[in-house]
């Protein structure tokens, strides 16, 4: 195994350990070690982050289970929709959209520019939130479920789009819009991150052939990390650790869209 193969093991070991952690940020690593580390085009890197963090978080998930950090009523309310739409837009939407989208005689944008863009600028905004973010355990007034569902619609379509798990979306709406304590948040959020992101995968996987020699190793690798970021979550104060993690995907945001848009 070369050493490009070794660190980009590396970095799915702390793809898991994100997850483990915070409940988020898995494929905020994923994409860009896919692609800038392991060589894969942006489809295919959104594509296979869905399921490295699909099945990744499902483990989590399913670890908070026995803890009693599951609210499954909110799992289906915010979960269903989520995964529809997860799907629907890697099925329908992303096949469809040309290879060049628009063309001038200075400017070329492509598929794969504006998908990067897009994530690049997910970053950012989820960078932001976790860096000015003081959520603590609240109590909504009245539980909207509307707005849940409609939260469960957007990071349905974020996730088939960008490959984004949409933890940094999900866990605010669980403790303000449906009153969940942080750890069942988090808990509960793993559990939604898994069916939309392994739905939205499935939209990928029934169009495009798959390299499971790769995935399935990569993706255990991931696996190994989240048990690790669960022990650790014990033992570091997750308010500076949120922070921290906020602005280092800050500087991976801005690498993204230099990259993209000044080093070719």
């Amino acid at each position: 195994m070369d050493l490009l193969a070794m660190s980009g093991y590396f970095f799915a070991l702390l793809v898991g350990i994100s997850l483990g952690l915070v409940g988020s940020g898995g494929s905020i690593l994923t994409v860009p070690i896919l692609v800038y580390l392991l060589g894969f085009d942006a489809i295919t890197a959104t594509g296979y982050s869905l399921f490295v963090v699909g099945l990744t978080a499902l483990v989590g998930g399913i670890r908070n289970i026995s803890k009693g950090n599951i609210n499954f009523n909110i799992v289906f309310l915010f979960g269903i929709p989520s995964l529809i739409t997860a799907y629907l837009v890697r099925a329908l939407l992303i096949p469809v959209i040309p290879h060049v989208i628009m063309e001038t005689k200075h400017v070329i944008i492509t598929k794969e520019l504006l998908l990067m863009l897009t994530f690049a600028i997910v970053m950012l905004l989820a960078a932001t939130k976790m860096i000015r973010s003081n959520i603590n355990d609240a109590t909504a007034t009245k539980i909207s479920k509307l707005k849940i569902i409609i939260s469960g619609i957007i990071t349905g379509f974020l996730a088939g789009a960008v490959g984004a798990g949409g933890g940094f979306l999900i866990i605010p709406a669980l403790v303000f819009l449906a009153g969940l304590p942080m750890k069942k948040a988090v808990g509960t959020s793993l559990f939604i991150i898994a069916i939309q992101s392994l739905a939205g995968f499935a939209g990928d996987g029934f169009q495009k052939s798959i390299d499971w020699s790769f995935l399935l190793p990569f993706t255990l690798t991931a696996i190994t990390g989240i048990f690790i970021g669960i022990l650790l979550s014990r033992k570091i104060e997750g308010k500076k650790l949120k922070k921290g993690f906020g602005y280092f995907i800050l500087l991976m945001g801005a690498y993204i869209i230099s990259k993209e848009l000044f080093i070719k």
